[in-house]
């Protein structure tokens, strides 16, 4: 099937599904961080369909977004600006971009983050098996301070939004997608619902997530033979802010990652919502610490502090899910899960990393 995609730089014909590309913004602190994540999908060499902004509850920076790509929040070169139609937080920004999307694949894309020619060709390549229903990609560090600080570990670069040391290099199946970086057939959400509110990500909260997690394990209960893909060559670059190459910042990241999981297990069991979980702990945290101390020992900088991060971030995510899971028995309340989403306006016809 062959899909003519809307103007774009170089735009021509693109083979296979068509890709709409949604990017959910918050703050216009990033403001220059939103406008390179819109030109590096403008800039792909298989064009997206479309490319939907959707502004978190921020009316100023919907305003002046809306005026950038045109007055009517519409711009002629397939970017859309909209407001998130749902309540605050990640999840129903994502929602709102999938109701509002046309194409038979959606693409997620960070704000904070720029995505390299051939994202949504390696993407695109990925869904000609259609028991494919999700792929996702790599995303890696672009430190603030120009290079990684000596004492974080690769194993949690997942704590900054990137891909971290244990996944399998490739293309391969996967429990999950990484939601900054990520892809799934519309099908997906038509059988199993959108992003569960109440888990992912708000500006004024603790930084919260696993909401693809869990999105994920319900798409594989509703079809078990869904097959879910990293494929490596799809690669985007995730700025770094300053703030999150301390330490403080990896405690917090890794203490709300434990709140998420109880959410998580408390949603789909602790069987499959930990299942990855126990194989990072156990087999690929225990080989970080070990070169850690091996590269303390043979006077290498940095070996002492990233064993030391290690353990410190394992303590602070169990204690973060002890306490999560406390609190859901205590409230045993339950988040909201969006509905099958439908597409706004016509729609072609139809055709998602452990942390």
């Amino acid at each position: 099937m062959t899909i003519t995609a809307g103007p774009a730089d170089g735009a021509g014909a693109a083979t296979g599904p068509s890709v709409s590309v949604v990017i959910c913004v918050y703050t216009e602190d990033r403001w220059d961080d939103i406008v390179a994540a819109v030109a590096s999908v403008r800039e792909q060499s298989r064009p997206a369909l479309e490319t939907l902004v959707v502004v978190d509850h921020n009316p100023a920076l919907l305003r002046r977004l809306a005026k950038h790509f045109g007055d009517d929040g519409c711009a002629g070169d397939g970017v859309r600006v909209l407001a998130n139609a749902g309540p605050r937080g990640l999840s129903a920004g994502r929602n709102t971009g999938i109701e509002a999307s046309s194409g038979e694949v959606i693409a997620f894309l960070d704000d904070d983050a720029v995505a390299e020619r051939d994202w949504l060709r390696h993407f695109a390549e990925g869904y000609a098996d259609p028991r494919v229903m999700a792929v996702g990609g790599r995303t890696q560090p672009v430190w603030e301070s120009r290079r990684r600080p000596a004492w974080f570990p690769e194993e949690f670069d997942w704590a900054v939004g990137c891909t971290y040391r244990g996944l399998p290099p490739g293309r391969v199946p996967v429990r999950n997608v990484l939601g900054g970086n990520a892809s799934f057939r519309r099908s997906a959400f038509e059988l199993a619902g959108g992003f569960a509110c109440g888990i992912g990500r708000d500006g004024d909260r603790l930084p919260l997530g696993c909401e693809e997690t869990e999105l994920c394990i319900r798409l594989t209960r509703a079809m078990p033979e869904a097959v879910l893909l990293i494929d490596d060559r799809s690669v985007i670059h995730h700025r770094v802010p300053a703030a999150r190459e301390r330490f403080r910042y990896l405690w917090t990241r890794s203490y709300a990652e434990g709140l998420s999981k109880a959410l998580v297990a408390q949603s789909v069991g602790a069987q499959a919502g930990l299942a990855s979980e126990r194989r990072y702990a156990t087999r690929v945290l225990p080989a970080g610490v070990a070169r850690g101390v091996r590269d303390a020992l043979l006077g290498r900088p940095g070996g002492a502090g990233r064993a030391g991060a290690i353990l410190a971030g394992v303590t602070a995510a169990a204690g973060g899910y002890a306490v999560g899971t406390l609190r859901a028995r205590r409230s045993g309340s339950r988040y909201a899960v969006a509905a099958t989403q439908e597409p706004a306006g016509p729609r072609p016809p139809a055709e998602e990393a452990d942390a």
